[in-house]
Order: structure tokens, then sequence, then C-alpha cells
């Protein structure tokens, strides 16, 4: 699995980033074809306290190949264009691919 990785930073009205986020963002993302799977984490905080990110969202999909191709998509371009319109001042993109590792005891 490969992940493309959303990090936003504090917005300055976090009810409208909300509203626009959950309402038409989150929407317009979950279209792309071939996202296995979007996981979306509200950082409330730190261990030293305060933080300077809101959000973090993970998309899902099989491979690279599949990431790139969903990327060149009507929809993959939508969702672009509409974080970039929205929030291209706050976030930051990265994409990633999950590890195991054993746990120790």
């Amino acid at each position: 699995m490969v992940k493309l990785i959303a990090i936003y930073k504090q917005p300055e009205d976090p009810e409208k980033f909300d509203e626009h986020y959950f309402n038409t963002h989150t929407p317009l993302t979950q279209k792309i074809p071939g996202l296995r799977d979007m996981k979306v984490t509200k950082i409330v905080g730190s261990p030293m306290g305060k933080t300077d990110y809101y959000l973090l969202c993970e998309m899902y999909y099989d491979d690279h190949e599949s990431l790139q191709a969903a990327m060149k998509t009507d929809e993959g371009k939508a969702s672009g264009k509409d974080v970039m319109q929205f929030a291209g001042d706050l976030v930051t993109l990265v994409i990633g691919e999950e590890v195991h590792v054993e746990q120790i005891h």
C-alpha cells in the first residue's frame, strides 16, 4: 500500500475550513478512482502542548502506479484544484509507504 498524506497547518478560521473540507473537499476526494481508503485525523495537540498542525489525511492506494493514475483522472485533478484554492497555503502533500516493524517487548 502507498498513501498520499495531506498535512494541514492551523487555519485562520477553523469553522470555515471544516465546512469546506468535510462538505466539499472530502466528497470530491472520495470519488477518485483507485482510492482504497481515506483516514482523517484531527490534530488536537502535541506532547509539548500547542502544535502548528490542524488535520492529517491519509489516502491509500494499491501502489505507486495506482496513485499516479488516480492523480491524472478528472476526479484527481478536481480534488487537487480544490485543495489548492481553499488551503494551498496550509497544506503539505507527501507520499509514503507503510513499514511494518516487529513489536518490542
